[in-house]
């Protein structure tokens, strides 16, 4: 699966090719997709490398070949903007208070609702966010009363001492708002998501770990949107 960012340099790069038959600059896919620096089209490019939608062609300046398109998206089709958040990567580690609102695999099954996966998210250092649902998952009825939820799987070990191991799966209430201490999805200059505490410091926004091995990020609040808040968890031993 591709993060929104990486679905919009590929087709950017897929039309320019189809255009000019040239690859555009550094320069050009930078300013396509709003980036602050060419180190973030670096990344971009790097992932498209490594999950095979593209090709840099060696000896050659500005080379490259795009090898195929997602199949969710037809060629020219504008990416979907819509976040849906996940984000992956991160460390392991088992070591943990007790979990807020943990289900067991005891639970009636019954009696479940089912909501959607949205892929994974780091409970560790930001990487980029996955749009996509992967799969559903039933939960207790009592875990999501009101609203709109959705799920992610945690990779990381950032909120430990709050009880969130890496391979545990998070139940999100989506909300835009959360009052600070709440462990909340938070969505990071548009591009980057994570799970962390949310807390004002002044007029910033401070991203904070469970985790004293992680420092916590602080933000102007313009960079950071909330996507959801934390109301439960699943972890399956």
């Amino acid at each position: 699966m591709l993060t929104r960012k990486q679905h919009e340099l590929l087709l950017f790069i897929h039309e320019r090719l189809k255009e000019s038959g040239i690859p555009p600059s550094f320069d050009e896919m930078k300013e396509a997709l709003d980036l602050a620096s060419k180190s973030g089209i670096h990344r971009l490019i790097t992932a498209l490398e490594e999950r095979g939608f593209i090709r840099r062609l060696p000896n050659r300046a500005r080379a490259l070949e795009v090898l195929r398109l997602p199949e969710s998206i037809a060629p020219g089709l504008s990416p979907q903007r819509r976040f849906s958040p996940g984000v992956i990567e991160g460390g392991l580690s088992r070591k943990a208070a007790p979990a807020p609102r943990a289900a067991s695999n005891d639970d009636d099954a019954g009696a479940a609702v089912s909501i959607p996966v949205m892929g994974r998210i780091a409970a560790g250092v930001p990487i980029e966010a996955i749009q996509h649902k992967t799969h559903s998952i039933a939960v207790p009825p009592e875990m999501i009363a009101g609203g709109e939820h959705y799920a992610l799987e945690v990779k990381g070990d950032s909120m430990i001492d709050a009880g969130i191991l890496d391979g545990d799966t998070v139940i999100i209430k989506n909300a835009s708002s959360a009052n600070p201490g709440e462990i909340v999805v938070a969505l990071v200059d548009d591009e980057e998501a994570t799970l962390k505490r949310f807390r004002r410091k002044g007029a910033s926004i401070a991203l904070e770990a469970a985790n004293p091995a992680y420092e916590t990020r602080i933000f102007g609040p313009d960079r950071v949107k909330v996507q959801g808040r934390l109301v439960g968890l699943i972890r399956r031993y």
